[in-house]
């Protein structure tokens, strides 16, 4: 009698290009500029062609989306990947526009998914969103050890309408995220340090990102605070970048 077989590794091809797309509010968020510069070396550094667009309106959160999409399915060669950074303030679902006015997340990241974008079905994409979720404050608890994984088994005739995402939160659901008025936030720069700087799949990379932010003390109203990233994925394969 055999035991467990071992994993294949499959992993997507990112022969193809690499697109990039970050929207980010700067009004009423110092320390957005240098969250931006951080992205813009790490895009470069990853072979990106990014596109950086400052103060969208709820709407051009939108537009800007579609418009992206366009650029996509329009690209010369096909497109291997394509990410997308949200920096805003925010609430549970949803982010604030330049104008105030609120943009559901659930509509943004429709655009892409593999019904609405034909030339990103079955390619990664990879959402990274760097606002509050909501006003909880987390003091930080004593720990124990967990792990769980998920594996799920590739169909090759039909792929499920929301299958290769990656969305990547700066915190966890219900509560506030961390930016410092000079540093940038404490999530993006320790993102794009990591994705810039260790080699791995994009889960383990991000396993690195949220160990660090756990271990790391933010200081607001005097008192330490814990914050971490919050990871949702359907991706089917492993993502590397380097």
């Amino acid at each position: 009698m055999s035991g467990p077989q071992p994993l294949q590794e499959e992993r997507y091809d990112m022969s193809g290009a690499r697109l990039a797309l970050t929207l980010c509010v700067t009004k009423a968020r110092e320390g957005s500029e240098a969250d931006m510069d951080a992205l813009e070396h790490m895009f470069r550094y990853l072979r990106f062609e990014s596109t950086m667009k400052r103060d969208p309106t709820a709407q051009q959160f939108l537009d800007e989306l579609d418009k992206f999409k366009q650029t996509i399915e329009n690209w010369e060669e096909p497109v291997s990947c394509a990410f997308v950074v949200l920096m805003a303030h925010g609430l549970e679902g949803v982010l604030e526009g330049e104008d105030e006015k609120m943009v559901r997340l659930e509509d943004l990241f429709e655009v892409l998914n593999n019904k609405n974008c034909k030339a990103l079905r079955g390619k990664p994409k990879v959402y990274i969103i760097q606002a509050c979720r909501g006003e909880h404050r987390d003091l930080g608890e004593e720990i124990g050890e967990d792990r769980v994984a998920a594996i799920t088994k590739d169909n090759p005739q039909t792929i499920p309408t929301y299958t290769d995402t990656l969305h990547i939160y700066s915190t966890v659901e219900g509560y506030l995220s961390y930016r410092h008025d000079e540093k940038g936030s404490g999530f993006i720069q320790t993102l794009t340090d990591v994705f810039t700087n260790k080699i791995g799949s994009i889960m383990e990379l991000l396993e690195e990102v949220t160990r660090i932010m756990a271990e790391t003390e933010v200081m607001q109203e005097g008192t330490p605070r814990k914050v971490n990233p919050e990871i949702q994925s359907t991706l089917r394969k492993k993502l590397y970048l380097q």
